[in-house]
């Protein structure tokens, strides 16, 4: 963007959350001392001439901004500026940037930002923000010696056309860039700054009133609600099957005392000599098993420091950094589990089952995360991660996650494998015909539902504040969701799992896995959906990155349900 560039400014450095989400910093041109006013101040101005190719371009840039509603986001003293508005019902909401500009359409519709203001009414206009109106408000320390602290800062955007952009005087018509319009546009950038004492605020529940204009807390907890009557009716069925079924049958068993009562056996007895039988692929389903592992205990450790507030919005990146930090060093219970179950399971060959767990799921991500990358860096994103910090993310893989699941595995291998308290037959039985709802596929879709339920709402926000700006601050809400979405996964399962063995059907390793794992398909179609009815995507680069970033989120999700 052609705005005005702060010289011999050293760029503040950022961490590797804020990298890898793409969130860089600039240092700006617009200064303040503080409470000291300034009125109409000039940052400096911009000429296009339209008849020059590359002025032309920079302009059609800049039009093409405004019309997909692009926004600023300023920080002052690690604090967002906010534009505060009214919406309906009289409640101010606080968004923390501003738009660029705003469009007035050929019909003379006004859209988006263009609304605050009558006098945008010219037709098959564009109105760019070229003055900004800052309130900082502070509040004096009294019983320390350092002075006053800053508590917010608001600003309004204004617009006006300059007549003497070396003097301005910030008044007048506002400044309108008509869309067929040809010569010279000259673009004065201003500001006026005010400093106000506001003894109420307490600086650290500064970020409060942003959080507040965000609605949606009573929506929460309609969700929490319903996800929780999911979880009690799951529980009460598996407590019904486990109490009265099992408890039935186990006491039958014990009655009999002589052989010939035992050859009517019915319902899961009939399996027990196939039940322990290894599954096919078993080494793929060990790996999954340890990687799924590994992301579990991730996701619970983040979200509870999250809950705790050390991952706050003010800490900028803090949560994505503490994630693959996290990640990179839980690759001991990843390489435990997978050689656990891969013993068990009667596999040989360890060294692929080791160099599976640790290149696997994680190469499959690498490799995804490089590809969007690419395009970005293709495009000229700011968002493109900078080579030195690829190599560092591959340093912390090879360096530190690889050789910990390595450590993991010979714990794992080193110990006698899981013992079965029954023989397996040597040979198969036969599979009776299966009812609908008992054959694998129809009950894998029938698992993922009922997870998907109890997450879904807290989904929408978290899609908002990865795609539209918004924040997420609701981790106690999250972690409720977290240990909900864990307890269903599981006791959907156990149901499932205990139809189908009723139905003399024995293999349960893939499906029990894929039961809970389906509720990441349920995410991507809602992905989906969320793509083509919430957000205006175009272009080719922004579909390919919206999907390849939901992709990544998919797997993920996908071993952590199963």
């Amino acid at each position: 963007f052609d705005f005005c560039q702060a010289e011999g400014k050293k760029r503040p450095s950022e961490n590797l959350g804020q990298v890898l989400f793409g969130e860089r910093i600039e240092p700006s041109p617009y200064r303040f001392t503080f409470n000291k006013r300034e009125t109409c101040k000039s940052v400096c101005t911009k000429t296009y001439d339209t008849t020059k190719p590359e002025d032309k371009q920079k302009l059609d840039f800049l039009k093409k901004s405004m019309l997909l509603n692009y926004q600023h986001h300023w920080i002052v003293d690690n604090m967002p500026v906010t534009w505060c508005y009214d919406v309906e019902d009289g409640q101010r909401f606080c968004n923390p940037g501003f738009p660029i500009g705003c469009y007035i359409t050929e019909d003379g519709r006004p859209k988006d930002a263009c609304v605050i203001n009558s006098e945008f009414h010219e037709k098959d206009t564009f109105y760019i923000f070229n003055h900004v109106d800052i309130k900082i408000y502070y509040h004096i320390v009294e019983n320390e010696a350092l002075g006053a602290r800053l508590v917010a800062a608001k600003l309004e955007p204004k617009s006006y056309k300059h007549t003497h952009p070396d003097n301005p005087d910030c008044s007048g018509v506002p400044m309108d860039i008509s869309n067929k319009a040809s010569g010279e546009v000259k673009i004065a950038y201003t500001y006026s700054v005010t400093f106000h004492e506001e003894k109420a605020i307490r600086w650290a529940s500064r970020w409060d009133y942003i959080l507040e204009s965000m609605p949606h807390t009573h929506i929460q907890w309609f969700s929490i609600m319903n996800s929780l009557v999911i979880v009690l009716f799951l529980s009460g069925m598996v407590a019904m099957i486990m109490l009265r079924t099992l408890h039935k049958d186990i006491a039958r068993y014990n009655q009999m005392d002589s052989t010939e009562d035992a050859q009517e056996e019915f319902g899961w007895k009939l399996v027990h000599g196939d039940i322990f039988r290894p599954p096919r692929k078993g080494m793929l389903l060990s790996v999954f098993l340890g990687s799924g592992t590994q992301i579990l205990i991730m996701t619970f450790v983040t979200l509870f420091f999250a809950c705790l507030g050390f991952l706050s919005p003010a800490n900028r990146g803090a949560l994505m950094t503490c994630a693959v930090v996290l990640w990179v060093l839980l690759g001991t219970p990843a390489g435990y589990v997978a050689a656990r179950f891969y013993k068990s399971f009667g596999g040989e060959k360890w060294k692929t089952n080791v160099l599976l767990t640790s290149f696997l799921c994680p190469g499959i991500v690498f490799a995804d995360f490089f590809i969007m990358n690419l395009i970005l860096w293709g495009e000229g994103s700011s968002a493109a991660i900078p080579f030195g910090t690829l190599v560092a993310i591959l340093a912390l893989w090879f360096c530190i996650s690889v050789p910990l699941t390595f450590i993991g595995a010979y714990f794992g291998f080193k110990k006698n494998a899981i013992e079965h308290p029954v023989r397996t037959n040597q040979i198969p039985r036969q599979i009776p015909e299966q009812s609908f709802y008992t054959k694998p596929l129809p009950g894998i879709i029938m698992g993922g539902i009922l997870p998907f339920g109890c997450i879904f709402i807290q989904l929408f926000f978290i899609l908002n504040s990865i795609w539209s700006h918004q924040m997420y601050y609701m981790f106690g809400f999250l972690f409720l969701v977290f240990i909900i979405l864990v307890i269903t996964c599981s006791e959907a399962t156990i149901l499932l799992c205990y139809f189908h063995l009723c139905a003399e059907d024995y293999h349960w390793q893939w499906r029990s896995f894929l039961t809970s794992g389906f509720t990441a398909v349920y995410f991507l179609i809602y992905a989906i959906h969320y793509f083509f009815s919430k957000l205006q995507i175009t272009g080719t680069a922004s579909t390919i990155l919206y999907f390849g970033y939901t992709m990544i989120m998919v797997l993920i999700f996908f071993l952590f349900t199963g």
